[in-house]
């Protein structure tokens, strides 16, 4: 009896001690390899804040898990041809993949309502001034960023907190840049409103 106790303590120690040794170089190593620890701890690694970023272009936890999942599967698929130095920090490439995933579901379901009412467009080069300093607050904000419709949600998530451009944006969705600047003037606007702060 001690000796199997013994034995599955070293399976256990050895177990820890290849997730703790596990660096990013290996991690996408075993990925290629096809290992499941591997594919596991980078699920578990990524998965977390991959949920937030798809939440942030699905209307609910449910589209944006099921994103995550469809994205997970593509990124265990394409990894093999993952080259650090070509496409960036394995972060970045993750991140990709999952935005672009969840867009793609969005499509395919048409779950976007953009429309094409530009007439009281303007466009403040500023973004609100929101205070972050605190959990409670960003906590807030996301709250509030889940509250907007879903094509001023992914407009403004693409250009305030991706980093694209309009005619990225345009491109991506398969809409008008004068639409991506519309929705994201009105997202803003109806941000502040929800967040309580006046024009």
């Amino acid at each position: 009896m001690n000796k199997a106790l013994n034995i599955e303590n070293v399976r256990f120690v050895t177990y820890l001690s290849e997730r703790i040794k596990m660096t990013e170089e290996d991690l996408i190593k075993g990925c290629k390899k096809g290992k499941r620890s591997a594919q596991n701890e980078l699920f578990k690694r990524y998965s977390g804040a991959m949920l937030g970023i798809a939440m942030r272009y699905s209307q609910n936890k449910t589209e944006a898990e099921d994103a995550l999942q469809e994205a997970f599967i593509k990124i265990y698929k394409n990894i093999p041809r993952f080259e650090g130095q070509r496409d960036g920090s394995l972060t970045s490439w993750i991140k990709t993949i999952v935005v672009n995933t969840t867009l793609s579901q969005n499509k395919k379901n048409k779950k976007h309502h953009f429309t094409e009412d530009v007439e009281d467009f303007h466009l403040k080069a500023d973004s609100p001034t929101v205070p972050d300093d605190t959990k409670k607050t960003e906590n807030k904000i996301m709250d509030a960023l889940n509250k907007l419709p879903l094509g001023y949600k992914t407009v403004f998530s693409l250009y305030v907190l991706e980093g694209y451009s309009h005619k990225e944006i345009a491109e991506i969705l398969s809409i008008s840049e004068n639409t991506s600047k519309s929705q994201l003037s009105k997202g803003r606007k109806m941000l502040k409103k929800i967040l309580g702060y006046n024009e």
